[in-house]
């Protein structure tokens, strides 16, 4: 009932545990507080929060208008939610390397167990469109070394994205992630990888935990779990499926309703209300509710 039992800090203590041990996590993407419950539901090891979606829940495309008050707040609103490990999408950091300092701080707070930092030039371009471009070597460390040394809980992950293999190439990327890892970062996010054969060349070069972005019409193909896992990977996200999944959805709902005047063809395909009312506990409130008031005066 209400909020997640686990306190942020044991979430984070056992996902990073749960990270050294091997294998691969799957974070598929939230894009409420509601599909965090349902991705923890279906049995996944973790919860992503993309940038990416947060703009469009708020209409806005994913080129850096999100503030970081923005950000945490939705942040929070999710990992809370969930006895799951969250991990979120810091964008650039929101600024400075001051401003990433308290990015991390203010994720710690938030509940969050990590969050990645990029290194595109900001406002940023979401990672698989064409047009990016990065920061120079020097400022992507210090954005590094600074979520590094502001964070307060050494088990909170910081991981580095690095957008650089769509602008220099996969030679540049090795080298930079390496020099990221070198920074602090626990994990490296290789953004646009073109094969599993490149995904192996970031695997080869550095020691940390690996992340992969499976997301849909971008410049990666859509790998299995097990593919990334032969070669390494130990994180995969899928950062925009669920609301791309929920909006197809209500697309073709509003056209049935729209040419129908109806939609009682589509009834099958939607969530049972019962389905619903278990995924938040509908049944866990209404006995807390009765313990409290089913009670009489005596007189």
């Amino acid at each position: 009932m209400l909020y997640a039992q686990t306190s942020p800090a044991e979430k984070r203590r056992m996902f990073r545990e749960r990270l050294a041990g091997g294998g691969i996590l799957r974070f598929p993407g939230a894009f409420n507080p509601l599909s965090a419950r349902l991705i923890e539901q279906r049995g996944f090891e973790g919860v992503y929060i993309s940038g990416a979606v947060l703009s469009a829940d708020l209409g806005l495309p994913d080129i850096g208008l999100t503030t970081l008050t923005e950000v945490a707040g939705r942040g929070r609103q999710i990992a809370r939610m969930t006895e799951l490990p969250a991990i979120i999408d810091a964008d650039t950091g929101f600024g400075e390397p001051m401003n990433v300092a308290r990015t991390v701080q203010e994720m710690e707070d938030a509940g969050l167990a990590g969050l990645h930092i990029e290194d595109q030039v900001n406002p940023k371009r979401c990672g698989h469109l064409d047009g990016k471009q990065v920061v120079d070597e020097s400022t992507a460390l210090q954005r590094i070394r600074a979520a590094v040394d502001a964070r307060r809980d050494p088990n909170f992950l910081v991981m580095a994205r690095t957008d650089i293999r769509a602008v220099e190439g996969l030679p540049s990327a090795v080298d930079r992630a390496k020099k990221l890892v070198d920074a602090g970062a626990d994990a490296v996010f290789p953004e646009a990888m073109a094969s599993l054969e490149e995904f192996a060349a970031i695997r080869a070069a550095v020691d940390v935990p690996l992340l992969a972005n499976m997301t849909e019409f971008g410049k990666s193909e859509l790998f299995s779990v097990q593919q990334l896992a032969d070669v390494g990977i130990n994180l995969v996200i899928w950062p925009v499926s669920l609301l791309r999944l929920a909006m197809g959805s209500a697309v073709r709902g509003l056209d049935e309703l729209e040419a129908t005047g109806s939609l009682n063809g589509l009834v099958g395909v939607m969530q049972h209300r019962a389905d619903l009312y278990d995924l938040i506990d509908y049944e866990g409130y209404n006995r807390f509710d009765t313990s409290i008031f089913d009670f009489r005066v005596d007189r």
